[in-house]
């Protein structure tokens, strides 16, 4: 049930057509809110276990659409006084030209009347592949760490994109949050590998038996770089507990590559073969209902 009622003030000093767009990025960009708002809710619902961390979840998800709901409602305020017709003092007297100079968002008010829209600061839509929601619940975890921090990133860019005492008063609330969902969800990930429902490496439940176990902890150096194995990747024990670093300087030998492939000839494919008998194999095909 939706109570209209923002969870913070959400009212900058004076309009600005042109930060009304840069917002637009932490609303409906990779590490927006709506991202972020999406990406919790079907953890949450793709969770195949009840209790505390499924309710930590929706919980956050909730929480972030009511960011977005702050932000929407901080974009038609900054639109609020945007011009609509001929304005002479623009930089040409064409509107559309001079909004374009301006850094606004022409969609803004010719598709959303002077309102915010799902899309990025770039005008780009809003997609759900920016969703990460697989079912493994150290695995999502651990993508909401990087989602918060991204978000955080551009949430403190913004801050100093601007001097409005009221934008920067929703900005700071927004970093104070993005804070605390950093560290709750890095709390979340350490919680379920001690309460031994998940560990790494991820999924955990697959026996690493049947993996190429020799390959497992050593650290290839596909670069020339010359100081990679100076990390802590490169020798002592793995953060798995289950292995040891070791290090290669050079790269795998490799194996031969195989000979290109040869699809059916009805695909259409260039191959070394005269055009005329990929014709005739496709023709003979076709008569033998051969699929």
């Amino acid at each position: 049930m939706h109570q209209q009622k923002l969870q913070y003030n959400s009212s900058p000093e004076k309009p600005d057509a042109v930060y009304a767009r840069k917002l637009q990025e932490v609303i409906g960009g990779q590490y927006g809110e709506i991202t972020v708002a999406m990406q919790y809710s079907f953890q949450a619902w793709n969770a195949h276990i009840p209790g505390k961390y499924r309710d930590l979840l929706f919980s956050t998800a909730a929480e972030e659409f009511g960011h977005v709901e702050m932000l929407a409602t901080m974009v038609a305020q900054l639109l609020e006084k945007a011009p609509l017709g001929i304005t002479e003092d623009a930089i040409q007297d064409d509107p559309a030209v001079a909004a374009v100079i301006g850094g606004t968002d022409m969609q803004q008010a010719i598709v959303s009347g002077a309102g915010a829209r799902p899309v990025d600061s770039m005008g780009n839509p809003w997609t759900a592949g920016y969703v990460t929601a697989s079912g493994n619940l150290l695995a999502d975890m651990t993508s909401n760490v990087n989602a918060e921090m991204q978000g955080r990133i551009q949430v403190a860019r913004l801050y100093h994109m601007t001097d409005d005492p009221g934008i920067r008063d929703l900005l700071s609330f927004l970093l104070a949050r993005d804070t605390m969902h950093q560290n709750q969800w890095v709390a979340a990930v350490r919680e379920l590998q001690e309460d031994g429902l998940e560990e790494m490496p991820v999924p955990s439940n697959f026996p690493q038996s049947k993996e190429a176990s020799e390959h497992a902890y050593t650290a290839y150096n596909f670069s020339d770089g010359q100081t990679m194995d100076e990390g802590t990747w490169a020798s002592g024990p793995s953060p798995d507990g289950k292995g040891t670093f070791d290090y290669q300087p050079e790269p795998m030998a490799g194996v031969p590559m195989p000979p290109p492939t040869h699809p059916d000839a009805r695909f259409y494919g260039t191959t070394e073969l005269p055009n005329s008998v990929e014709k005739a194999a496709g023709t003979v095909q076709d008569k033998l209902n051969k699929e």
